[in-house]
Parts: C-alpha cells; sequence; structure tokens
C-alpha cells in the first residue's frame, strides 16, 4: 500500500475537520451572549438543582449505577458483530462468547447480591 491510497481519506477528513471548524467559528460570531447567573444554573425538570452544581456531591451510587450500565452496553456492542459472523468462527467462538456472557453474569449477580442495583432514598 502506498499512501496515494490513503489521500482521499486524509482529504475527507480535512474537509470534515474544516466544516467543522468554520461552523463552530461562525455560529461563536452570530449567537447572542447574554450569560447570567440564573441561566448558568442546571435545570433538573423543575426541581431544585442537585449536585456539584448545587454546593453538593453526587452519591456514590449513581456513579456504581452508570459504570453497571456502561458494562453492558460494552457487552452488546460486542454481541452485533459476533451474532453476524456466528457461522463462520464455528463451535470456538460460540464457546469463547459463552464463556463472556456466563462471566459478565456472574459480575451482573455479585452487583445484584452487593446490593449495587438498589435504589435507596
Amino acid at each position: 500500500m502506498t499512501a496515494m491510497e490513503f489521500l482521499p481519506v486524509l482529504l475527507m477528513v480535512a474537509g470534515v475537520v474544516l466544516v467543522a471548524g468554520a461552523t463552530l467559528f461562525v455560529s461563536s460570531l452570530l449567537r447572542p451572549s447574554n450569560p447570567y447567573p440564573a441561566k448558568n444554573m442546571p435545570y433538573e425538570c423543575g426541581m431544585d438543582p442537585a449536585g456539584e452544581a448545587a454546593g453538593g456531591r453526587f452519591r456514590v451510587q449513581f456513579y456504581i449505577l452508570a459504570i453497571l450500565l456502561v458494562v453492558f452496553d460494552v457487552e452488546t456492542m460486542f454481541l452485533f458483530p459476533w451474532a453476524v459472523v456466528l457461522k463462520e468462527i464455528g463451535l470456538v467462538g460460540f464457546v469463547e462468547m459463552f464463556v463472556f456472557i456466563v462471566l459478565l453474569l456472574v459480575g451482573f449477580a455479585y452487583a445484584w447480591l452487593k446490593g449495587a442495583l438498589e435504589w435507596e432514598e
């Protein structure tokens, strides 16, 4: 492979970066700028703001739940390509994914038993 084969990709990336930069620059020139304290406060569905902005801290429970959500979303990202090529990878690929899912289920059961999925008020 030569460097000339990657020229169209490089041009496309440069074009995307140029268009994105130009869009951000022009919008920064045209938008109104009128910041005031009430406008800069976080909005939480009509409730008083909670968390860092309100001077408090988020509970650890929020972070644990977010990490669990990310873990199981990543699992889903691995399941779709595996399902597409299952016939080509055969029994070895099936067993490997089965072990992967069993390990994730063990982690899920551990989190469940430790109460990470319980929401305390």
